[in-house]
């Protein structure tokens, strides 16, 4: 795990060999082991390294036998074992033990379709003096990150946003389209961020930079074909050996590892298969929340964590942990979301890394195996909006006037009646309503953005077309695993994680397995009303029943009541103080309203609130700052 940078000058003038140094010097969190560089001319390469596979060996970047290609590389191929021996058996030479020289040696082999061989999490540019040209590439589920800018002759890219930053020449202005991105799906889908400018190369897509401009394609080409005929126990043998290897694969280390580890059934199974691989006890970590023992998890946790004989730490989390982090959240998270546990990630990443450089974690089993509630919306959806609008829209109406703690139930009211599939998801999405988006988007946002409140489904469309063919629940499930997965959740990950120099590896998002259960027949993910059904049958095979099967905690914290109480003058002061970004793009009195009603009880207001003070915080750091300090 690493950082990685890279400047290419398309008129071939030669790279300033300070604006890379400043860009690789930012991401040092990211790889405090060490650095290294390689300029030829119109390309520069930087490397930050966090050293987990050779360590003494595998420092950046790395060249092939006759010094031609040169790689920087972030992340892990997890597979590099089984390739090195294939590239060997081709006669490649090897002088070190690392997976990085692997890519290198794929890519003279195989060349832009070495990617399609790489079982892994990565994100990695090779500069072919030959051809003149840096290849880039991002793994089949965006676990990585990367991200470009195109400054008209020159091209930039990095593992970071704020690495682009440090050129002066960078953009700082917000995409008005991305906003209105933003508070639909809770995130900006790819290839977009929230930089006017500033592009995310997505998940499964390789790029080439050259004189003749960037070009990009998808490599990962998988599209769902459904079994017609299986058998329940054969599908659950495949699956658990599927899985074991999965995490096999990714056990493979030269330094200790440990575990995320919640009271849930997906970092349970993780734990219960390191026990069997690991010689010794597996490291675990979870954190708990002040005022928040209905949801913490911390004792099922430490339940587990006895059953296979772990070492088990935790840390408890207050309002004032909360309200000192956001000082530099968003200089970790460059991204704003509308998920509120993000902050949480950067906690347990915390004190994960006190004691280990890699940990596991169980990110990546609900999105593929409908393990949401809004996935029954999407079922139920199929059969719903068949029925009249005369239906229907009263139905909406009346829900949507049902005053008190009922966010959810009135999303899905005005959902489960849309007839057109992308429309019906984008409102399933959207915390903001097109009501609400009338009443919080000032004229000037207005006059900018779609008139359309659920024009930003047009960035998923790309992605509906793949499996139109199949039902609603299958649909959702494919773009969720494309889009909110990488551009929301593995984000967050990545990034919590990296600002604490640890490498989070997540083995449920082995593109192996997401084949697999994508071919699978709905009912097996979504059985009923019982989401995850196979995954849950194959997993008794080393969890209790009744542990597989009880109520899902998820990574719930109490900061709705940290909002309403200790941290109200904090939220108030960012949000409606008179130089705030919020002023700029929304209305205030509005915004007052929505505080006054969630801290009366009256609505529900958390996650609408929390993505309002996630944008606040992004703009204040970004958009009003100086240009971004080296560290």
């Amino acid at each position: 795990m690493c950082g990685i940078c890279g400047i290419f000058d398309r008129s071939g003038k030669t790279v300033e060999p300070a604006i890379l140094q400043r860009m690789t010097s930012v991401l040092r969190h990211r790889g405090p082991d060490g650095a290294g560089d390689f300029f030829d001319r119109p390309v520069g390469l930087g490397h930050r390294r966090l050293s987990i596979i050779d360590i003494d060996g595998g420092a950046q970047p790395i060249e092939n036998e006759d010094g031609r290609l040169q790689v920087v590389f972030n992340g892990e191929i997890y597979n590099f074992v089984e390739l090195r021996a294939e590239l060997e058996a081709f006669g490649h030479t090897f002088k070190t033990r690392s997976d990085t020289e692997v890519i290198v040696h794929a890519y003279e082999q195989w060349g832009r379709d070495c990617v399609k061989r790489f079982n892994g999490m990565f994100a990695f540019a090779i500069w072919d003096s030959t051809t003149r040209e840096v290849f880039i590439a991002r793994d089949h589920l965006g676990i990585k990150p990367l991200y470009y800018v195109d400054l008209g002759a020159r091209v930039l890219f990095a593992s970071e946003i704020k690495a682009l930053l440090t050129d002066p020449d960078c953009p700082r202005a917000v995409d008005t389209d991305a906003l209105a991105e933003l508070f639909t799906f809770r995130y900006v889908p790819s290839p977009k961020t929230l930089f006017r400018g500033i592009v995310k190369l997505a998940p499964g897509h390789r790029m080439t930079i050259s004189a003749r401009g960037i070009e990009v394609d998808r490599f990962w080409t998988w599209i769902p074909r459904i079994r017609e005929r299986y058998d329940e126990e054969s599908l659950i043998e495949e699956y658990q050996t599927l899985l074991e290897d999965a995490v096999r694969l990714q056990l493979r280390s030269d330094v200790p590892l440990g575990l995320f580890l919640s009271s849930g059934v997906d970092s349970g199974v993780l734990l219960a298969i390191m026990s069997q691989y690991l010689s010794g006890p597996v490291r675990a970590f979870t954190i708990g929340f002040q005022g928040g023992e209905k949801s913490n998890e911390v004792d099922d946790a430490r339940e587990l964590a006895s059953m296979f004989g772990a070492n088990h730490e935790s840390m408890m989390v207050g309002p004032d942990d909360y309200a000192s982090y956001y000082e530099r959240y968003m200089q970790d998270l460059e991204e704003p979301v509308g998920n509120e546990t993000a902050a949480a990630f950067y906690f347990v990443s915390k004190i994960t890394s006190k004691r280990v450089k890699v940990a596991l974690a169980g990110q990546g089993a609900d999105e593929p195996w409908a393990g949401y509630d809004r996935y029954v919306g999407a079922k139920l959806s199929a059969y719903y909006s068949r029925l009249p609008q005369a239906v229907t829209d009263p139905v909406a109406s009346v829900v949507a006037r049902i005053p008190g703690r009922f966010e959810r139930l009135k999303r899905s009211a005005v959902a489960l009646g849309e007839p057109d599939v992308l429309t019906r998801f984008a409102k399933m999405y959207s915390f903001f309503s097109a009501d609400m988006k009338a009443e919080l988007f000032n004229a000037r946002l207005k006059g900018t953005i779609a008139g359309d409140a659920y024009h930003s489904k047009q960035s998923l469309r790309r992605l509906q077309q793949d499996v139109q063919h199949h039902d609603p629940l299958t649909q959702m499930l494919y773009i969720d695993t494309r889009a909110s997965l990488p551009d929301d959740l593995l984000m967050v990950g990545d990034k919590m994680s990296m600002a604490n120099s640890l490498e989070s590896r997540v083995p449920f998002l082995d593109y192996r397995l997401i084949e697999f259960i994508e071919s699978l027949p709905p009912e097996m993910k979504l059985n009923g009303l019982t989401g995850k059904y196979l995954h849950k049958k194959a997993l008794e095979k080393w969890l209790p029943k009744e542990v597989v099967w009880r109520k899902k905690k998820g990574f719930a914290n109490p900061v709705e009541h940290w909002f309403r109480n200790r941290m109200r003058p904090f939220v108030e002061e960012m949000l409606l103080s008179a130089d705030s970004a919020c002023g700029q793009y929304f209305d205030q009195h509005y915004i007052r309203r929505m505080l006054d009603l969630d801290r009366l009880g009256k609505e529900q207001f958390r996650r609408h609130i929390y993505l309002l003070l996630s944008f606040e915080l992004w703009h204040r750091h970004f958009v009003k700052t100086q240009p971004v300090a080296v560290v």
